[in-house]
């Protein structure tokens, strides 16, 4: 199958990127990663609080180390800009069959915060659920089977359902290769999950031509469920962007809006993309380039609405606009 060739891209002009960008890299970080981004970042017990990814190896030489050196960091915030970094990473799971965990997303439901997670395993990628109270002793809840990733939760029940998003790897029914779309799944209580259907395909969203996956959790708005996803597309003309000797695909991020009583069904998506990678930090210098990947977002009172994007998957970074802008955009 030949691809479609998507062309330039430009983000929504309703996105402000913050001018201090990068707000989080890994001269911040005291246990010295590669490479910090890929975080969630949620408002718990009145201050920001942030779980990134790290991977670990050598910068000057462009290089890194095998995936099980890959875990998980903690910064605590004020102001949602300004990060204190903890001494030591957060979370793992020490066992045998499991290679590492990352890509973290944090949700606050009932006073409780909530850890979506990938993990790695000897036989296969698996998708898992966390919760916390305080950030050092985490119950894993459920695990998914292989091959599934970029799990969210919703921040509240809908109906009597917890509800996610989910990106399965259906490699073998897509026609062996990147095909994959977003999937939406509901529990009683956030252990057993089912009543799994589509939600997104591909083929819906005119800049991607390889896959689709959730984003940052979705957040409430009196017209629906805001929703980040993240949407990519491959060039076969791009040649080394980033420490690899290839590097084909960009990152861009999109926005829909989602049925308040009925989150499967989207009543509006904006047609274009709201971010791709403009700034430098988005598009050089990183271990892959031009990728965005949004992992938190955050409405305050004010109606702003802060976003949280893993830049180049390097640095962890945020970009801000008012959520009128965001539901004009997903109901034009």
């Amino acid at each position: 199958m030949t691809l479609p060739h998507i062309g330039a891209l430009k983000s929504s002009p309703t996105i402000i990127r913050y001018p201090g960008n990068p707000i989080l890299t890994r001269h911040d970080v005291p246990y010295n990663p590669a490479l910090v981004f890929n975080a969630g970042v949620t408002k718990f017990q009145g201050q920001y609080v942030m779980i990134f990814r790290n991977d670990y190896g050598d910068p000057e030489k462009q290089t890194l180390l095998p995936h099980n050196t890959t875990n998980m960091g903690i910064a605590f915030s004020k102001d949602g800009i300004h990060w204190d970094v903890r001494p030591k990473p957060v979370f793992g799971i020490p066992n045998d069959e499991v290679i590492r965990t990352y890509d973290p997303r944090l949700t606050v439901i009932d006073g409780r915060c909530y850890l979506c997670f990938a993990v790695d395993t000897k036989h296969g990628t698996l998708g898992g659920i966390a919760v916390t109270d305080d950030f050092e002793h985490f119950e894993v809840l459920s695990m998914t089977t292989p091959d599934n990733r970029n799990m969210v939760l919703f921040p509240e029940k809908v109906g009597d359902k917890y509800v996610r998003l989910e990106r399965p790897f259906p490699v073998y029914s897509r026609g062996g290769k990147d095909r994959f779309d977003i999937w939406i799944s509901d529990s009683p209580d956030l252990r057993y999950w089912g009543n799994s259907r589509l939600l997104l395909a591909v083929e819906q969203v005119k800049y991607a031509n390889d896959k689709l996956g959730p984003g940052a959790p979705p957040i409430k708005t009196p017209k629906g469920w805001l929703t980040l996803f993240h949407a990519v597309d491959i060039d076969p003309s791009r040649g080394k962007n980033g420490w690899e000797d290839t590097w084909k695909k960009r990152y861009t991020t999109g926005v829909m809006l989602l049925d308040l009583n009925d989150p499967g069904k989207i009543i509006g998506m904006y047609k274009e993309p709201l971010m791709v990678p403009d700034a430098d930090y988005e598009k050089d210098g990183g271990f892959r380039n031009h990728v965005i990947f949004p992992g938190g977002m955050i409405l305050e009172e004010s109606g702003e609405v802060k976003i949280y994007y893993g830049a180049a998957d390097a640095y962890e970074c945020l970009a801000t606009a008012h959520v009128d802008d965001l539901l004009r955009l997903c109901l034009e």
